[in-house]
């Protein structure tokens, strides 16, 4: 018993790096080493609104070829997990004011060493610079002009006191950049510290203290964030395990607005048998990314923005030949507190709501290949001047894998 006690504190403690792997994750490592594998694709995609936001509707075809490489490595002490996609999306008819070409790439490192039973470093790096957000990051609220660079590293050190109280502190390192936008791009940095008492075999208490420092461009005013949560990880069966914490916010912005707001964030994984799996997040707080808006009366910055974010996505294997996927994004935001950039002048409340809905289908034709369709459905109510949109996507890919 002694045993697994200290195994399953360290098992869920990695949850408190989460943000390295976007919002799904629950704190999962690879369980088994796996060779180097290529991968070789390519798709085309119908897309009836290119650029939502941006000028009048249009349309285009695109195709979108890419390379990618993974490898995981475990030893006793030591578990690497390496990844990359590198690849560029095409349009044929890109709006003026859009490049035809745009990265579509990623990639990350993950490493985990055990130094001995009670103490453990984690590092979790990912960097993307694409085209589209990837709303289960948690970073991106809207399609942006043109490609952009989100990157994160996450590093902590985890010790176990005794055989049911553990800490995890850490560093968090968040970037985004956009070449082709103005006032929207972001450094934060994060410190963290995680207290953890495990309950039983299958139930962690958590205690999270975070600080966090955000700087920007252009219009941006600088800011902090405090939390204080409290939390639950429980494993409801080996294949199924949840992660809740909830707790305060404080959001102080350099010479402006102070808000104070609650939070929240869970994540689901659950493999309910072995063709069918389901992924779930949520997270509510107050953000400091894409906070400076088009106003009614102009351009404002938004010192109160409050983002709620709910995913869930799902597979779910057919046969051995075909297997069929998709999920649900839906992202409320209330922008308040805002000031005109240019006079300072108090700026009306905005809102804006989005969902984004995708289903596909995979076709194993061989050994090698694998066929892919995927339909993306987005809709965009809003406020904001040029964010009421709807956006339909139709792809159609093959890949090879060895």
């Amino acid at each position: 018993m002694k045993r697994k006690c200290s195994l399953g504190l360290f098992s869920l403690a990695i949850a408190g790096s989460a943000a390295a792997q976007g919002l799904y994750y629950v704190g999962s490592e690879a369980q088994e080493s796996i060779p180097l594998k290529w991968v070789i694709g390519v798709s085309a995609t119908y897309d009836d609104n290119v650029s939502p936001g941006y000028g009048d509707k249009q349309d285009s075809f695109g195709v979108n070829p890419y390379v990618g490489v993974s490898f995981v490595s475990i030893t006793p002490q030591t578990t690497w997990d390496v990844y990359a996609r590198l690849g560029l999306v095409y349009y044929f008819n890109a709006p003026d004011g859009m490049d035809n070409i745009s990265s579509q790439s990623r990639a990350g490192i993950n490493l985990t060493h055990r130094f001995s039973e009670r103490l453990r470093f984690s590092s979790r790096n990912f960097v993307s610079y694409e085209l589209e957000p990837d709303y289960s990051y948690g970073y991106a609220s809207s399609r942006q002009q043109g490609a952009y660079v989100f990157w994160q590293t996450d590093n902590s050190v985890g010790f176990r006191w005794s055989e049911r109280f553990a800490t995890y502190t850490g560093l968090r390192l968040t970037g985004t950049t956009y070449p082709d936008a103005n006032n929207n791009d972001r450094l934060t940095w994060e410190a963290y510290n995680q207290f953890r008492y495990q309950l039983s075999p299958q139930t962690v208490l958590t205690l999270d203290a975070r600080y966090s420092e955000t700087t920007g461009n252009g219009g941006f005013t600088n800011a902090s964030d405090q939390f204080l949560l409290a939390g639950i990880e429980h494993r409801f069966s080996p294949n199924t395990i949840g992660i809740v914490r909830a707790g305060i916010q404080f959001h102080e912005v350099d010479g402006g607005t102070n808000s104070t707001s609650p939070y929240l964030e869970l994540a689901l994984n659950s493999q309910i048998n072995q063709q069918f799996r389901v992924r779930a997040f949520a997270r509510y707080g107050i953000e400091s990314s894409n906070n400076i808006q088009q106003s009614p009366t102009g351009v404002a910055e938004y010192q109160d923005t409050q983002t709620f974010r709910i995913g869930v996505s799902s597979d779910y294997v057919i046969s051995p030949m075909f297997s069929i996927f998709g999920g649900i994004d839906y992202i409320p935001t209330s922008y308040q507190s805002g000031s005109l950039l240019s006079t300072s002048a108090s700026a009306a409340d905005l809102n804006i709501d989005i969902i984004n809905v995708y289903l596909g289908l995979s076709a194993k034709l061989n050994d090698y290949l694998t066929a892919t369709a995927t339909y993306n459905y987005t809709h965009s109510s809003s406020d904001i001047a040029g964010q009421d949109y709807d956006r339909n996507r139709i792809s159609i890919g093959l890949s090879t894998e060895f």
